[in-house]
């Protein structure tokens, strides 16, 4: 028999739930306590305030996501050669895994990474680039290596579009697994999502650079 949650659990997965669904600045603290069935000063006393909360509720995914994500990196980097489409692929193990972790976790998680940048949580940012530079930077460093000529802005803008078309695929997956069923007989799960997504990601990123000044 399971031991009832604790009140920090009760407020970590309500928030969670609110969070993914409404984003963080349209979730109230009240709505939270509401739905975990605590007081304020429960939250208050276990994450301080909400910008801690919504660190406890993105940490606990980067917690079971990132040292996979980095295993994966640091594989890769072993390697002699390697593309862009082996960069992305990097990423589809850790995300499958967090299904097993969370029931939907791999669209609750990609859920809550998109509102952190729609919602502008600078913060999280911070907490991100704070606690897992490593694994960034290792990221970073196999995009470079699997195409050098790259410049650092342009590197920054198709990193950030290639973010927003990963979010907006996973978080839409529901719809997008009911549209392939009904336009194209196909039945789709995540994984299937992911081996799609992957090379339209690596083409974006590795792009003519010629092509792209002319379009500017």
């Amino acid at each position: 028999m399971s031991q009832p949650k604790t009140t920090k659990h009760r407020i970590l997965d309500a928030a969670e739930v609110l969070f993914a669904e409404r984003g963080f600045k349209e979730t109230s603290l009240r709505a939270i306590t509401t739905a975990a069935d605590a007081n304020l000063a429960s939250v208050n006393y276990h994450y301080g305030d909400k910008k801690g909360l919504i660190r406890a509720v993105l940490g606990r995914y980067l917690d079971q996501f990132i040292p996979e994500f980095k295993q994966e990196l640091l594989s890769l980097h072993q390697r002699d050669e390697f593309d862009m489409n082996d960069v992305f692929l990097c990423t589809k193990q850790p995300l499958l895994r967090l299904n097993s972790f969370k029931n939907n976790g791999t669209t609750i998680f990609m859920s809550l990474i998109g509102h952190g940048y729609t919602d502008v949580q600078g913060h999280l940012r911070w907490f991100i680039t704070t606690y897992y530079d490593d694994v960034i930077q290792l990221f970073v460093t196999a995009v470079r290596r699997a195409y050098p000529c790259l410049d650092p802005e342009t590197l920054f803008w198709r990193l950030h579009f290639t973010l927003g078309a990963s979010v907006f695929t996973v978080v839409s997956s529901t719809a997008l697994f009911a549209i392939a069923a009904n336009d194209f007989s196909s039945r789709i799960k995540t994984e299937d999502l992911i081996n799609r997504l992957v090379p339209y990601l690596a083409a974006g990123v590795t792009a003519p650079i010629a092509l792209n000044k002319e379009l500017l």
